[in-house]
């Protein structure tokens, strides 16, 4: 994945929106700063009013960059890498993992494993990849073979095993008492 390139038209919308989620902030940090009513900003000088802003943006930048670490800590749980994480922020694999230290896990290396799950009458094995990523084939009560779509790996044992109950509990025997 590349840095994601924007339009001259999204990045005026962008301004907008960001202009008006900070003027309220900025007319309440004024406010308090100087003890006049948030109706009455731009009654202030130039200059407070000015700051105002400079110290609302310091606020919204603060949230951006915890904002930004939620995202990345949120794609490493999901088996992003930090060479991804990199490419998408326009840095190096090195300084994604400076930038996020704690966003990609630092498991031990990942070797390839089954495991079994019957339910409703029908089995499926949870298949672990190489990569890490989990995928599932199965059958179910009623003879339907089933397996996880190509190009949907899962990230966890857990999730894959979630969707293989699912197709089992679809399949059982019509009439029958399987949990």
């Amino acid at each position: 994945m590349t840095v994601p390139e924007i339009s001259p038209e999204e990045q005026a919308e962008l301004d907008k929106a960001l202009y008006d989620a900070l003027n309220p902030l900025a007319s309440a940090i004024r406010s308090r700063e100087s003890g006049v009513s948030a109706d009455r900003m731009w009654d202030a000088s130039p200059v407070d009013v000015a700051l105002s802003v400079l110290a609302a943006w310091k606020v919204m930048d603060g949230e951006v960059k915890r904002l930004t670490e939620r995202a990345a800590v949120t794609a490493g749980s999901y088996g992003a890498s930090y060479e991804q994480l990199g490419a998408v922020w326009g840095i190096t694999r090195q300084g994604a993992r400076k930038k996020w230290p704690d966003a990609v896990s630092r498991t031990a290396p990942t070797t390839v494993g089954t495991s079994t799950l019957a339910l409703f009458g029908g089995t499926a094995e949870l298949v672990r990849s190489p990569s890490g990523d989990w995928g599932w084939t199965g059958r179910g009560a009623d003879g339907t073979a089933g397996a996880a779509p190509d190009g949907a790996p899962y990230a966890t044992a857990e999730e894959a095993a979630a969707h293989a109950g699912a197709f089992l509990k679809e399949h059982v025997l019509v009439g029958s008492d399987q949990p």
